[in-house]
């Protein structure tokens, strides 16, 4: 594998060794194994690099995330299901130097005699080893296993071919409970800790026990692979950090969902691990300048979600399809107007209401989850801290494999999703009531994710996933639970937008006053007001009227296989370096044969 073969010859600058030195005679300028792990600062130093791992403010933006809830100005190839099949590694993030580097360090960390300080970095490497192996399981399905550093006449191990599944998550639990021994138990917000690795568990098993059950007999699982222990698994993890960890949601203030996502700071009694920004931690980022200047939205279909303030659907009103924009905010669950802008917004620091960007919007709706004061609305300048896992994702990740295994009772959704619906003073969820009438909107095709498990549980599985699109969003995790709850084809609907009745003026803010114009033909006239021309400046699903059309016509048609879309493609280069070896996924056809 190309990818593997750049990084036989030697790690990065700190642990560098030259290809023609032998293992017995190391060069004293070198930082090599003879001259080097022998002490707690240079395990410390070697381990860091892992951290790149972690999601970086230049490739992932957790107020980017899209898809069905949330679109950019152009849709990736993986929602519009034009994603080439990759030709080299650098064109999908085939790299495999970080897994390298974490074995190297497991193979040498014995020199150090500072068995504490060998322990706690050890569980490091074991975390990261884990969490690289189970976004490569997302990514690709099927990999090599390597738990030690591959040299260049490894012939066997450079071509080994791909493991399956089980043996892929086996292993990543195996490391992620080694993680959770050797590592304190002390709660850290930006380095890993035992509770990080418990997190990641959680999460691991999550995903791979449900990929399996919906994707059972298809192309990524034609074998059946049985997913239960694995939901067992993760209801375990996640109930020994929701008892043992010590973390608690925060509920501090008026607003405390919105004020949890627009600090510096993360709170570190509910963030379990977090992604700190700033000039002196990896640079800053655009929440702020891209809610309020670039062309992002939220669309109809996410806040469609929001259940009512008494905790009845919204959905069920008949009349939601053509409620207007003051009035579908209107006593709806407190975080809707925490995540999406609506009438009587208030900017952090500010005194006076803001007017959604309905021009850069395109008629979609308007975030303002991590959006902090005014002070960070220039280019990349804000420093919200970002989740990577939070207490609320296990309080899901729980109630879900519980759902699914069939064993989830009321005291489980008690001490689980009931405590997110509490923080905003939401009613319980009851179980008995979801589960006696199953939300219709939730499963039909044109809205909804019907491939659900249709059984007694299915109410409140519906539930759960509505609590989890809610409270997780824009955390980078809704993308995966597509993957795993197999609704790709969700990409295929239109992404639709506020609705508006025809041409006219609106009141965006809910004082009374208009806007915004919305007209045809010639511009009328009026003082402070942001006009748009329909066909033009706003394109409405009924020509005169209707849903606001993110993307215009819709002539940018989305599609989705089936048989392809779930994973993607092996890189052509890599199966060819490895003569075969490394089979391809489903429904990338490469052309290749080996004999």
């Amino acid at each position: 594998m190309k990818s593997i073969y750049k990084f036989i010859t030697g790690l990065m600058a700190v642990s560098a060794m030259t290809g023609c030195t032998t293992m017995d005679q190391f060069p004293e300028d070198r930082l090599v194994p003879e001259n080097y792990f022998g002490s707690e600062a240079e395990l410390q130093q070697f381990t860091n690099s892992f951290y790149s791992l972690q999601p970086q403010v230049g490739t992932f933006k957790w107020f980017l995330e899209q898809g069905e809830l949330v679109t950019p100005e152009v849709p990736s190839n993986e929602i519009r299901g034009s994603r080439p099949l990759p030709s080299k590694a650098g064109d999908v993030g085939w790299s495999w130097g970080t897994l390298r580097n974490i074995n190297y360090y497991l193979l040498y960390s014995h020199r150090c005699p500072d068995k504490a300080a060998r322990d706690h970095y050890d569980g490091v490497a074991y975390f990261f080893r884990a969490f690289f192996y189970y976004n490569y399981l997302v990514k690709f399905g099927e990999v090599p296993w390597y738990d030690q550093p591959v040299g260049s006449g490894d012939h066997a191990m450079l071509n080994k071919p791909r493991d399956n599944r089980d043996v892929v998550i086996n292993h990543i639990i195996e490391d992620c409970d080694k993680a959770f021994e050797l590592l304190p138990k002390t709660r850290n917000t930006t380095q890993v800790c035992a509770w990080t690795a418990l997190a990641l568990k959680s999460r691991a098993c999550l995903f791979e026990g449900t990929f399996r059950k919906y994707h059972a007999g298809d192309p990524f699982n034609p074998a059946n692979l049985p997913g239960d222990e694995l939901l067992k698994t993760c209801a375990e993890a996640s109930k020994k950090l929701m008892d043992e960890g010590g973390y608690s949601l925060h509920k501090g203030g008026a607003e405390p969902y919105r004020d949890l996502f627009s600090t510096i700071e993360p709170d570190g009694n509910e963030y379990i691990w977090a992604r700190i920004y700033g000039d002196q931690v990896g640079g800053k980022h655009n929440a702020n300048d891209n809610s309020k200047t670039r062309s992002m939205s939220l669309t109809k279909r996410f806040v469609n979600l929001y259940l009512n303030a008494d905790g009845s659907r919204f959905t069920d009103n008949p009349s939601w399809k053509t409620m207007e924009y003051v009035d579908e905010f209107k006593n709806r669950d407190p975080r809707m107007s925490q995540t999406v802008l609506g009438p009587g917004y208030i900017q952090q620091g500010q005194s006076k209401v803001s007017v959604m960007n309905i021009t850069n919007t395109k008629g979609g709706y308007q975030y303002i989850k991590y959006v902090m004061d005014d002070s960070h609305d220039a280019y990349n300048q804000s420093r919200t801290a970002m989740p990577i896992f939070r207490l609320a994702e296990i309080y899901l990740n729980y109630a879900e494999a519980l759902a699914e295994l069939g064993t989830l009772t009321q005291n489980d959704l008690d001490i689980s999703v009931n405590r997110l619906r509490d923080r905003v003073g939401m009613p319980d969820l009851k179980m008995a009531d979801a589960n006696s009438a199953p939300d219709t909107y939730l499963m039909s095709e044109e809205w909804g994710y019907p491939n659900v498990t249709k059984s007694a549980n299915t109410g409140v599985i519906l539930e759960i996933r509505r609590e989890r699109m809610v409270e997780l969003a824009l955390e980078l995790v809704h993308y995966n639970d597509i993957l795993r709850w197999k609704e790709g084809k969700v990409y295929e609907k239109p992404f639709y937008g506020i609705y508006f009745p025809g041409p006219g003026k609106y009141d965006m803010t809910g004082d009374g006053k208009a806007n915004i114009c919305i007209y045809e033909g010639k511009k009328p006239g009026g003082l402070g007001l942001k006009f748009l021309e329909i066909g033009k400046d706003i394109i409405l699903s009924e020509g005169d009227h209707g849903f606001a059309l993110r993307f215009g016509d819709d002539a940018n048609k989305r599609t989705w296989r089936e048989d392809r879309d779930y994973l993607y493609g092996i890189p052509v280069g890599e199966r060819t370096l490895s003569g075969g070896a490394l089979t391809q996924n489903p429904g990338w056809n490469d052309g290749l044969t080996f004999e």
